[in-house]
């Protein structure tokens, strides 16, 4: 089994390599291996996507609020007594509060690719969050050394993505928007490829009319600031506790722009809480919850600012705003409550996250969806309610919850999510039920000790931790309690949809279908 998944990763990363020499065959999509024959380049969004026949909704305006490791215990609205967070409140207030979304990684890049396009990053190759392309040499060499050791099972480093931003032939939501005639602009941090030295990586190449933010995320230093096209700073630096207002002020100035050519979609992509943290001098130790607290407070204050724009100038009731992160929070933070685990990790700390939707008149006012969802349904859903079918080219891993949204649906429409950590698969979520084939359980005194590196395999049967893993999620969030041994056939069910999700994947792992 170990051998089959790294000759996969060797597949994987041979297609990146050799995507150039073989792109005219039409066997390779732009780095993203793509069995079944991928497009080469740049699809045409038009020539894929159709407008839904007989449609006559009114298509809303659109504010995806995207946090960066918040965790979904952090707001209020999911019991935080802690840190105060009355407008992203308000909008679980005014509209829907999901208790069961998921990420689509327990990392940023892989989550973003996963949001923005509907699909799971494995098919992007884009399953490790990017560096910097002008990383100083000493971090380089750091992260390869951290890399082997990672590999021989001592840190929970494996491989880096194996292209280098996000793919041409990909399709983002912003891509498909504009074809229902959207203003589309995104504010912060992108994290899909360093556009200052691949240009070809930049939002806008990739359906933004308009950007401002950074590359990188707020640890990847140099991290250039970028107005459009054109470069503003070299460097953010350290000079961090001005971002989330900066962001916020560009994001209401974007809206203001553009709200007489209605529809816009808005992608505010903030940079914290990810670590480093600052928080400006207005919040700057006012909360009780540290340093971590003032920046959440921070973030919602200008969250606030946002939803007050909207109100002001008479398009909050034509307006769907969307909060949620981007995964579970990393060192600082809280994770769901009851859940295990944290950033980087597949347990439901690591994947959980925040998800409050509101549109007045179209989504219940305080309303509570307990279905599971994943931020891969985001593009679908945003498709749906701007009257757009889904690409007809390729194969769309998210599904639209227009349905839960509206409150007309109750149940989750996957039958099942699968959970990747880096390029590996490693447990699958269906109904109740979360297994896991092998993880790295973190607990003294083997934090690694999956089997499928050295140093797990010689730990195997010396310690505690075992695999399977199988927990029901109705009366375990927690994950506490391994069900594994008493049932069997669970797991053998569980283990088979793996099975055959791996095997779809590796014949067609760029998810294109034949035109």
């Amino acid at each position: 089994m170990t051998e089959n998944r790294m000759t996969r990763r060797d597949f994987f990363r041979m297609s990146a390599l050799t995507a150039a020499s073989v792109a005219g065959a039409g066997l390779l999509g732009c780095g993203a291996p793509s069995g079944g024959g991928g497009p080469a380049g740049r699809v045409a969004p038009e020539s894929v996507i159709k407008k839904l026949p007989g449609f006559e909704g009114r298509r809303p305006n659109i504010v995806l609020i995207l946090c960066d490791d918040m965790g979904q215990g952090d707001p209020g609205c999911y019991g935080n007594r802690t840190i105060r967070t009355p407008n992203i409140d308000s909008i679980a207030r005014d509209g829907v509060r999901f208790t069961d979304a998921y990420a689509s990684s327990s990392l940023c890049t892989p989550s973003r690719i996963g949001l923005l396009t509907g699909r799971y990053a494995i098919r992007s190759g884009l399953t490790f969050p990017l560096q910097s392309g002008s990383q100083p040499f000493v971090a380089k060499m750091l992260q390869k050394a951290g890399r082997a050791i990672g590999r021989l099972g001592a840190m929970d480093l494996s491989y880096p993505s194996s292209v280098d931003g996000i793919p041409a032939a990909e399709i983002t939501v912003a891509d498909a928007l504009k074809l229902a005639g959207y203003r589309t602009g995104m504010i912060g941090k992108w994290h899909l490829g360093d556009f200052s030295k691949k240009p070809e990586y930049h939002p806008m190449r990739h359906g933004f009319d308009e950007f401002f933010g950074t590359p990188m995320t707020n640890d990847e230093l140099p991290n250039p600031l970028y107005r459009n096209e054109t470069m503003l700073e070299k460097d953010i630096g350290l000079n961090q506790a001005r971002l989330s207002g900066l962001s916020a002020k560009e994001a209401i100035a974007f809206m203001e722009r553009n709200r007489a050519q209605q529809p816009f979609f808005l992608y505010m992509a903030f940079h914290a809480p990810h670590l480093p943290l600052y928080a400006s001098e207005q919040f700057k130790g006012k909360s009780a919850a540290g340093i971590y607290g003032d920046v959440v407070e921070e973030i919602d204050f200008n969250v606030g600012k946002i939803l007050s724009f909207l109100k002001e100038k008479g398009l909050a009731d034509n307006t769907l705003v969307v909060f949620t992160s981007d995964n579970g929070p990393w060192y600082e933070g809280r994770p769901g409550p009851e859940c295990r685990g944290r950033k980087g990790q597949s347990y439901e700390g690591g994947y959980q996250v925040p998800l409050a939707v509101r549109w007045p008149g179209r989504i219940p006012a305080g309303s509570r969806c307990g279905a599971a969802t994943m931020n891969i349904d985001m593009f679908p859903t945003l498709l749906d309610l701007a009257g757009l079918e889904s690409p007809s080219d390729r194969i769309i891993d998210g599904k639209s919850i227009a349905g839960l949204l509206a409150g007309r649906e109750s149940v989750s429409p996957h039958e099942a999510l699968f959970l990747y950590h880096h390029e590996q698969l490693e447990g699958v979520r269906a109904g109740k039920w979360k297994y896991f084939r092998h993880i790295n359980h973190y607990a003294w005194p083997q934090p690694m000790d999956k089997p499928t590196t050295p140093l797990g395999s010689v730990s195997r049967d010396r310690f505690l931790g075992q695999w399977p893993n199988l927990y029901n999620l109705e009366t375990d969030r927690g994950e506490n309690y391994d069900l594994a041994s008493t049932y069997p056939d669970v797991c053998a069910g569980m283990e088979k949809m793996l099975t055959s999700w791996e095997k779809r994947i590796e014949k067609n792992p760029g998810g294109w279908k034949k035109q």
